[in-house]
């Protein structure tokens, strides 16, 4: 490898792509065509990127495995900065075999981080723990320690988990300390933020208030029977009720413990559970069917009385009931949280990470844009969704995944 290359390289690793493309911006080698293609990455031009990466993996021939493995785990990160989900995630898992195979560690850890950070993207939070689990980053260099940190504070935000993510960041910012690598700290920074914004509403006895991560966490270990809306889930300490594929059955139990200790009026009960602005006989009929079967749901954890004006919410064990609410509640809440990231995402990259049909998707894309929050740009498969980051908008609690104690 020449002194240009070897330099071009350095500079990269520094974060300099413009003293890279200073060596290496007039060759065409394969080795330089990669190079290029990182830095072009950095800058932002991430289309440019793309199409050097791919001629310099066409150009390098079968015997440099490892050049070619290199390519494709650039490919795979610009893949990953644009949302593109779609993109081949078993050719990232070979190049890192590959890299594994020969000796380079380095770029290895690179490569898993990368295949980390698609999985929390798309809320598969389990398989990232085992990939990251037993893998030790100290040997790496200061700005890999950091990528891996951050995917490893991403995974215990949003299992909950607060002093292990504020471990992490911290580990996180001096990493990027050591790097000295200005965006790098800027991405440590804004994660961070996910500790010091508002996270959730708690609801009870009439009052509301913002809560933080942390504070999230402290509610969910306290005794309470807590009615969680970012996850249509009852719960206490003991156990936990998903109602994510009853509705119904969720809008009836938060309206009770809205009103507890008090009761709730029937009319309220068939106005909020179904949007009934004149209720007859049938949706009378229909409130008393819901509300059978919402006591044998939640028969572990709560009692329901009929009284006078409605019903009553009686837990069996916890002494408090709380609503753990959204602090943006509006419709398609989840899209929105995913292009709040501020970067440029697909119809079917978005149906990936919600795990919803694309035409669901689409249909909410559309009704957003129709409302002047979110905004296309391109036309056919490059069509892109984006909208500036929305000012406190939480996403941990909107992105898929379980609980600690699901």
């Amino acid at each position: 490898m020449d002194s240009l290359i070897t330099a071009a390289a350095r500079a990269l690793a520094t974060g300099d792509p413009l003293g890279a493309l200073k060596r290496v911006a007039l060759r065409d080698d394969p080795p330089a065509l990669a190079l290029r293609g990182i830095a072009m990455a950095q800058l932002g031009d991430l289309v440019r990127a793309k199409a050097l990466l791919k001629s310099a993996a066409r150009a390098f021939g079968r015997r440099e495995a490892v050049a070619r493995a290199r390519c494709v785990v650039a490919e795979a990160e610009i893949a990953l900065v644009s949302r593109d989900l779609t993109w081949p995630a078993k050719a990232l898992d070979a190049a890192r075999a590959t890299l594994e195979e020969h000796g380079d560690r380095v770029n290895a850890a690179h490569a898993l981080n990368v295949e980390v950070r698609r999985l929390l993207l798309i809320g598969r939070l389990d398989e990232a723990e085992r990939m990251l689990a037993g893998f030790d980053p100290s040997p790496l260099p200061p700005g890999l320690r950091a990528a891996h940190e951050l995917a490893v504070a991403g995974i215990a935000a949003r299992r909950l988990q607060t002093h292990a993510a504020h471990a992490a960041l911290t580990r996180a910012a001096e990493a990027a300390r050591q790097a000295d690598i200005p965006a790098l700290t800027a991405e440590v920074e804004s994660a961070s933020l996910v500790l010091k914004t508002p996270a959730a509403r708690l609801i009870a006895r009439g009052e509301e208030r913002p809560l933080l991560l942390e504070e999230v966490e402290a509610l969910l270990s306290s005794g309470a029977l807590v009615i969680d809306a970012c996850r249509n889930v009852v719960r206490d300490e003991r156990l936990a009720v998903s109602l994510a594929t009853r509705p119904i059955l969720f809008a009836l139990a938060r309206a009770l413990a809205e009103a507890w200790p008090g009761d709730v009026t029937r009319s309220t009960l068939l106005s909020r559970a179904f949007r009934a602005k004149h209720a007859d006989e049938s949706h009378r009929a229909r409130l008393r069917v819901e509300i059978g079967r919402l006591r044998a749901e939640l028969r572990a954890l709560a009692d329901i009385s009929a009284t006078d004006r409605g019903f009553r919410l009686a837990p069996r064990h916890a002494r408090e009931v709380i609503v753990l609410a959204p602090p943006v509640e509006e419709r398609h809440a989840a899209v929105l949280a995913f292009l709040a990231d501020g970067e440029s995402w697909s119809s079917s990259a978005l149906a990936i990470a919600l795990d919803a049909s694309p035409r669901t998707v689409q249909r909410a894309l559309e009704q957003l844009a129709a409302d002047g929050k979110v905004q296309a740009f391109g036309r056919g498969p490059a069509r892109r969704w984006m909208t500036p980051p929305l000012t406190g908008f939480p996403t941990i609690l909107l992105l898929p995944g379980p609980l600690p104690s699901d």
